[in-house]
């Protein structure tokens, strides 16, 4: 496969032509060479461009309300024609980047709607991962035709990861049918995180390739490295998590399992917020912020504390790494780059 198709460098000057590409919002009042060099840098490190003013806002609340009152009123058969047509104006003629985003998640929901409904005749009578596969596979296909006719870059990372999701699913079929399993995900969940990590692991390297092709991020390849980054994030953290609940003894690590359980889920949420200011995508730190707070909650539980005060120490301890994290992002980032060879640093969004 094509990695970087032919047209992108087209299809970015396209975009940049109209003024989809979004800068920072800064005071009227300062201009851009007196804000903080760490707070302007930190604005330019991650900006995927799918918004270019309130006009594009105001579009989609028109997209999003219209095509929720066309399913109402006709449901799939009435929705799929309107985000045609509607791709074809706001996308093919006058290049809007956050309707393109919208228009992608619509199809993409249409697709889901849709299959579930086509295959529920069957679904009764199918395995479960007979069914999975049946149904992923419908995706690749309607993404790639709306990627290869308005070049939006969420409709490749959706297909890329559409077909991805092909793969785990044909694996879990052909190991269901080899160990006479009903159920993979059951009958066998260690050899399933095994799948489903080194899954995780191949979109990360995708997004990664893309990163490395871009690294001052100027074309759409960052854009895609975005999404794939925003797939790859909590899904190399749930695969990672799957180990630490089959291995601990505990059925769940939060609040059934051991103190061991929750101190490794800190430790790994730690390693991603490590490897998102290494690679300068914030996708790696909010991925974990669901996990952190369930494990300091299983810790405060283990060790006794008073059951008041519980949510409110979770809170502020997940809401503090957050505001420390964001507010020294690139004085951080420059610690953590600072500990790797020249030969790595010089392929990743250099520092600020």
């Amino acid at each position: 496969m094509d990695l970087y198709p032919p047209t992108m460098s087209m299809t970015w000057r396209l975009f940049s032509a109209q003024g989809v590409r979004a800068g920072p919002i800064r005071d009227a009042a300062r201009g851009p060479e007196e804000a903080p060099p760490d707070a302007r840098a930190a604005e330019e490190s991650e900006q995927p461009r799918f918004l270019r003013g309130f006009h594009d806002i105001l579009i989609t609340i028109g997209v999003v309300v219209v095509l929720v009152g066309l399913w109402g009123i006709g449901g799939a058969i009435v929705v799929l024609p309107a985000i045609v047509i509607l791709a074809e104006i706001l996308v093919g003629r006058q290049r809007l980047a956050l309707p393109a985003v919208s228009l992608t998640l619509a199809l993409a929901h249409w697709v889901a709607q849709g299959m579930f409904g086509v295959f529920a005749v069957w679904r009764p009578a199918w395995q479960s991962d007979t069914y999975v596969l049946a149904y992923v596979c419908a995706f690749p296909a309607p993404l790639g035709l709306f990627y290869w006719r308005y070049r939006v870059p969420l409709s490749f990372a959706l297909f890329l990861l559409s077909i991805a999701a092909v793969m785990v699913a044909l694996v879990f079929v052909i190991l269901e049918k080899a160990f006479g399993a009903s159920f993979i995900l059951e009958t066998y969940p260690h050899v399933a995180a095994t799948i489903l990590l080194v899954a995780a692991l191949a979109v990360f390297a995708l997004a990664m390739r893309y990163d490395i092709s871009d690294p001052h991020r100027l074309t759409l390849r960052s854009d895609i490295a975005f999404w794939l980054h925003l797939a790859a994030a909590p899904a190399l953290l749930y695969a990672m998590l799957g180990f630490i609940v089959t291995f601990g003894q505990g059925g769940i690590w939060w609040g059934e399992g051991g103190l061991g359980q929750a101190v490794a889920v800190v430790f790994l949420v730690a390693l991603f917020m490590t490897i998102g200011l290494v690679i300068d995508r914030r996708a790696f730190v909010t991925s974990g912020l669901l996990s952190l707070g369930a494990a300091i909650w299983t810790i405060l539980q283990k060790s006794g504390a008073s059951f008041d005060t519980y949510v409110f120490v979770v809170f502020a301890a997940v809401g503090l790494t957050v505001l420390v994290i964001g507010i020294f992002w690139q004085p951080l980032r420059r610690a953590a780059m600072s500990l790797l060879p020249e030969a790595v640093t010089a392929r990743l969004h250099a520092v600020r």
